[in-house]
């Protein structure tokens, strides 16, 4: 009787080693498989052109910044000016960051809405002094980040003008003063 527990384990050892010995690759990794189609960014990207960029380096301040600006800047044009709000993750409940921007009267100039929340959907519209939306250039729809919608805004008469997620307009809002 003593024989046959041990001829049991001398089995189960040679069926062990034969698995572990198979020629057939095992079915687990420890690391993830790849996915069937790759994650798009909501982006489009452009191919490289292999060859060196023809603008010049920008070397960086040496000063560091204390906070970001709000103030707009001129771009590469030299007539139109840029501001940037964005919806940082949690913007239902914290809002938009800046909550407030400036810009030149009579001016025209770009906004660019940055969502970054992957939480929610999120929109910005531009609303006049009496709360009549500013007929923008750009897709005003709301959309779920990360990423980013860029607007023409027409000069604008000097006052305070209000920006808001029409998703979300008791939480998200801030002011655009025109000058």
């Amino acid at each position: 009787m003593r024989r046959l527990p041990a001829l049991l384990l001398l089995i189960i050892a040679i069926v062990v080693l034969a698995a572990c010995t198979g020629g057939s690759a095992p079915g687990w990794t420890y690391a993830p498989a790849p996915s069937a189609t790759a994650a798009g960014s909501g982006e489009p990207s452009g191919a490289p052109s292999g060859a060196p960029s023809a603008a010049p380096s920008v070397a960086p301040s040496e000063a560091p910044s204390v906070a970001p600006s709000v103030a707009p800047s001129a771009g590469a044009s030299g007539g139109t000016a840029g501001l940037t709000v964005t919806a940082p993750v949690g913007a239902a409940t914290a809002g938009f960051d800046p909550k407030t921007l400036e810009a030149a009267a009579g001016a025209a100039f770009t906004l660019t809405f940055d969502n970054q929340d992957n939480q929610a959907p999120h929109n910005v519209k531009l609303k006049d002094p009496t709360g009549t939306d500013v007929a923008v250039q750009g897709d005003t729809a709301f959309f779920t980040g990360p990423g980013q919608r860029v607007y023409q805004v027409p000069a604008l008469a000097a006052g305070d003008y209000k920006y808001v997620c029409d998703v979300h307009p008791t939480t998200m809002f801030g002011t655009l003063s025109v000058k």
